[in-house]
């Protein structure tokens, strides 16, 4: 079976990391896992299985993993990744596959996605800073999802955000 458990992925295994805009209740999440899960059961990169795996957390993140020494994923079988997310969105009345927003845990604990204006506006106002926790979604290995997937943003591109928007060099 190529759908195996996210923790045995190498750490080379090539990541997809999707977010929610808001976070998903638990029958919200028990169904896309189920839909996910059906999908890379059976999906394939020019007829050959994918070795995969994925991880979902904080009710808001789906992280796709792909160990691709048997065979990689293709342009298309990604593009099968991401119409099966798309389908889902209406569904669960979320948006997976935007991008445009930026994701971090607030002093609450609590994980907020805003678009960058609006993190920029927070850092001026002082409520998020440098040590605030953020998301990087741009991780494109296991390996790098494990290190810093969430980090304070001074360890991210993050900061360059929070430093224009303080007027601090970055």
């Amino acid at each position: 079976m190529p759908l195996v458990p996210f923790d045995q992925l190498p750490p080379f295994a090539r990541v997809w990391v999707f977010a929610s805009t808001s976070p998903l209740d638990a029958d919200a999440s028990a169904r896309l896992v189920a839909e996910v899960d059906r999908f890379l059961v059976q999906w394939q990169a020019h007829g050959r299985p994918l070795t995969c795996g994925r991880d979902w957390r904080h009710e808001r993140f789906l992280t796709v993993a792909v160990d691709e020494r048997d065979a990689g994923a293709s342009g298309c079988s990604i593009d099968g990744l991401n119409r099966a997310l798309r389908g889902l969105e209406t569904a669960l009345g979320t948006s997976l596959l935007g991008g445009s927003h930026v994701f971090y845990r607030a002093r609450d604990r609590e994980v907020h996605a805003v678009p960058r204006s609006e993190f920029r506006a927070l850092a001026a106002d002082g409520r998020i800073g440098l040590e605030t926790p953020v998301f990087d979604l741009s991780v494109t290995t296991l390996e790098q999802w494990a290190e810093r997937f969430e980090v304070p943003a001074r360890l991210s591109w993050h900061a360059r955000l929070i430093s224009s928007a303080v007027g601090s060099p970055g």
